[in-house]
């Protein structure tokens, strides 16, 4: 992700600004310290030079929070009735989002809920900022990754021959050092990130996590039971790093659980070109319908007004989908001609993965 930041302290407890004083630090400058209560820190905090420091949603004692803003810092409170934390620090993992015995309590749902509503300014801020801490996280858990995206049909149902594969693409692309990313939604998505998640371990654990998972081939009729299969099939050791990038948007999707890392977006159009912005490593396009369509040539327009080194490769799986069905793919070899746009058609997930596996990175 092409974004560039001086040195950052992110502090998110009180025995850490604790220590930090203790040691003898004078400045707080470039810090951003998250939920604290400071109500009992006042002075000492103050007794620092805050200017350029942020706080974010603490507790202050009457009157601390003006001075630190009169200083200098910049102080943005806690958001209430948001069941978001907006000022978070990480991604979300699976147990953080299915964080109830029942979905319809779990924090996914309840910020679904929230984010459909019609709300005031409070709700149009906290939503950008929780966003924009998306963001920053995901800057820094791609840094030193090189990521690959795996796009495809959010209606693809386990048990089905199109989930297999896109789960041993997953598996292909994990194994050969890649970071898996897709839009972390359920069908190819979960799939390609199974595959990922088990692309450590013997191929025959991917076939038994396959054959459990196609019990429960859908989210409908109840997510419950849709995620706690996946759950189960997550519970081994050792799983390889892969990345989910889902939206509140399409909030009737739930995300899936098989991403060890879920950057979970409000606004999809800032979800929408992240996705393929962390993508340096290429993007394979699964058979798809409408979304994956336009995730085809908005990457196509990035990689048509790149520079060459910032260029990376498109790989289309399935000449039928996509010269027949939904003919993409004639369009996108015409933008490609005469161009530094490496794509190319393949008809299977193997072909795919030697495709971009012999790639170098490519734009980030």
């Amino acid at each position: 992700m092409r974004r560039h930041r001086g040195r950052v302290v992110d502090l998110g407890s009180l025995d850490e600004l604790d220590a930090r004083l203790a040691a003898g630090t004078t400045s707080l400058s470039g810090w951003r310290v998250r939920g604290i209560d400071l109500s009992e820190r006042g002075e000492a905090v103050l007794g620092c030079r805050v200017a350029g420091a942020l706080f974010l949603g603490c507790t202050f004692a009457p009157g601390d929070a003006e001075r630190l803003g009169a200083a200098g810092a910049l102080v943005l409170p806690a958001l209430a009735d948001v069941p978001l934390d907006v000022y978070r620090a990480g991604l979300y993992t699976a147990a953080d989002l299915y964080d109830a015995p029942r979905y319809a309590d779990s924090l996914d749902a309840r910020a679904y809920a929230w984010s459909q509503q019609r709300g005031g300014p409070d709700d149009s801020l906290a939503k950008a900022l929780h966003d924009h801490a998306i963001d920053e996280a995901l800057t820094s858990w791609v840094a030193g990754r090189r990521l690959v995206g795996v796009m495809g049909g959010h209606a693809l149902q386990r048990g089905q021959a199109g989930y297999a594969d896109a789960a041993r693409l997953g598996r292909l692309l994990g194994a050969g050092g890649l970071t898996v990313a897709t839009g972390g939604g359920p069908g190819a998505m979960e799939a390609a990130n199974l595959g990922a998640r088990l692309s450590g371990r013997p191929e025959a654990e991917l076939d038994a996590a396959l054959a459990r998972l196609a019990g429960v081939a859908s989210y409908r009729p109840s997510v419950q039971a849709w995620a706690e299969a996946a759950l189960e099939v997550a519970a081994g050791p050792d799983p390889v790093e892969t990345l989910g990038i889902p939206t509140w948007h399409y909030g009737h999707e739930p995300p899936n659980v098989l991403a060890t890392a879920i950057a979970k977006y409000v606004r999809n159009a800032t979800r929408e070109a992240v996705l393929l912005e962390v993508c340096d490593g290429g993007i394979v396009f699964l058979p798809g319908a409408a979304g994956t369509v336009q995730e085809v040539f908005q990457d196509a327009c990035e990689n048509y007004y790149a520079d060459e080194s910032s260029v990376a490769p498109m790989v289309l799986v399935g000449r039928h989908h996509w010269t027949e069905e939904l003919p993409a793919w004639p369009l996108l070899e015409s933008l490609a001609r005469g161009r530094t746009m490496p794509v190319a058609l393949v008809d299977s997930v193997e072909e795919a993965a030697a495709v971009v596996l012999s790639r170098p990175s490519g734009r980030r």
